[in-house]
């Protein structure tokens, strides 16, 4: 029997480069990490891919697994736009041999850090401030401006949970960022 591998969560507010900085961890071979790939119930966006970007599942559907407890943590993050882990999408990381790695959202990212309080490294990525946050967000032209807004509101209120998380990494520079979370990942998973 393999040893269960250790969950890496980032969480952070929608801007702060925490999917840059996890793509860029999951390149990096010998830290030997797969994606957790979350189930949502929002419609696609851009370019996303079903079953690899998120698993888009109708609202009925979502419902239905919560029902039957089917997830690791799941959350309403915006009306009727549900997000969450399912368990057998770690268990399927799991049996590869790997350590799972999370690009989710604050609360969820604490729900798994509390389940799985001594396999979890919870890292906070923070924007330098919020007005970089949002111009990050407008470059992306992604977003409608109420969109926009409402992301903004949201992260002032996220950026409190900042001191739960086992670690705070403040992305002002994104090649210091990088470099800042290989090094913490990989004294981790050792």
């Amino acid at each position: 029997m393999k040893k269960e591998g250790k969950l890496i969560v980032f969480s952070a507010p929608s801007g702060s480069g925490k999917t840059t900085i996890v793509h860029h961890l999951l390149k990096q071979q010998e830290l030997n990490l797969d994606f957790s790939i979350s189930a949502t119930s929002r419609n696609k966006r851009g370019n996303e891919i079903d079953g690899k970007d998120y698993y888009f599942i109708s609202l009925k559907k979502f419902q239905e697994h919560i029902k039957k407890d089917d997830f690791i943590e799941w959350e309403e993050v915006y009306h009727n736009n549900y997000y969450g882990t399912l368990k057998n999408e770690v268990e399927r990381i799991w049996k590869q041999g790997k350590h799972v790695i999370f690009d989710i959202d604050v609360i969820g990212g604490l729900n798994i850090k509390k389940q799985f309080p001594n396999k979890t490294l919870a890292i906070f990525v923070q924007p330098p401030s919020i007005k970089e946050m949002e111009r990050r967000l407008r470059d992306r032209q992604t977003d409608s401006e109420e969109k926009i807004k409402e992301r903004v509101a949201k992260a002032e209120k996220e950026l409190k949970y900042a001191t739960d998380f086992d670690v705070i990494l403040i992305n002002d520079d994104l090649k210091v960022a990088k470099e800042e979370a290989y090094t913490l990942v990989q004294k981790f998973i050792k």
